[in-house]
């Protein structure tokens, strides 16, 4: 019989399946990989995405409640506003001035040029798309304390780590365009009350993600040439996939 999806109960299978993510597949070193060979373990980690989340499989799935996607998108705001404060550690810890020069795209991403621009402004309105007010998204009202917890632990992840090690942590970015596509085919499938121009935010990171992913991974290639230094990249993307796992975790369980 086919495994069990994660946090299901299949009749007739002889143990519960758990709701503990599915552990990341860190290899055991005697040599290092060569750059395609840890290119390839790096990718490999999306079987522990968070993508695989039951919320997330009901969400792409049309049955979440609209009380379940509201607090599912006041609550991320949270990790949306950490994501520029995590890339200015990453910044200020970084010798380099050629990755700084190119890392300060991402910062300009989410928080714009103006004010109203960038992908937090795009995140609010979907949102108000989903009808919380911006007031309520604004104030965060909403945010869990748990949730808060988990996000502000990748800020403080990225400025108390070595920044090569940070920018590793960034590369569930390789697993977000499949999630991003799976989000723009269920929301007018499956919830066709959300304003389509709410989804921008979506559509912005399907250029986004490749692009920093691909900076990224160059970055961990070029820089992770020893076994020590492999590990400690597989080590930070596994602490950055079990972060976003607690994230949705908690929401799931309070809007249950």
């Amino acid at each position: 019989a086919p495994p069990a999806p994660h946090g299901q109960y299949i009749p007739g299978m002889a143990t519960l399946v758990l709701a503990a993510p599915p552990p990341p597949p860190i290899p055991t070193l005697d040599h290092p990989m060569r750059p395609a060979e840890l290119a390839d373990a790096m990718r490999a980690f999306s079987t522990s995405y968070y993508a695989v989340h039951p919320f997330h499989r009901e969400m792409s799935e049309g049955t979440l409640s609209k009380r379940q996607l509201q607090g599912w998108v006041a609550n991320r705001l949270a990790y949306q506003r950490a994501i520029p404060r995590k890339d200015a550690a990453i910044i200020s810890n970084c010798p380099d001035a050629d990755v700084r020069r190119a890392w300060m795209q991402r910062i300009v991403d989410h928080d714009g040029t103006t004010p109203g621009s960038g992908g937090i402004e795009l995140w609010i309105l979907l949102g108000e798309a989903l009808g919380v007010p911006r007031h309520e998204m604004d104030d965060e009202r909403h945010v869990l304390p748990g949730v808060r917890m988990a996000a502000e632990s990748y800020v403080t992840f990225c400025k108390t780590h070595h920044w090569v090690e940070s920018v590793a942590s960034s590369l569930t970015e390789l697993f977000a365009p499949t999630l991003m596509h799976e989000r723009l085919a269920a929301f007018p499938k499956h919830y066709p009350w959300v304003d389509q121009a709410g989804l921008a935010y979506f559509r912005g990171r399907l250029i986004q993600a490749p692009r920093d992913s691909k900076q990224g991974l160059d970055i961990v290639i070029q820089h992770c040439t020893t076994v020590d230094w492999q590990q400690r990249a597989f080590r930070a993307l596994a602490f950055k996939i079990e972060m976003l796992w607690i994230l949705i975790d908690t929401i799931h369980h309070a809007y249950a």
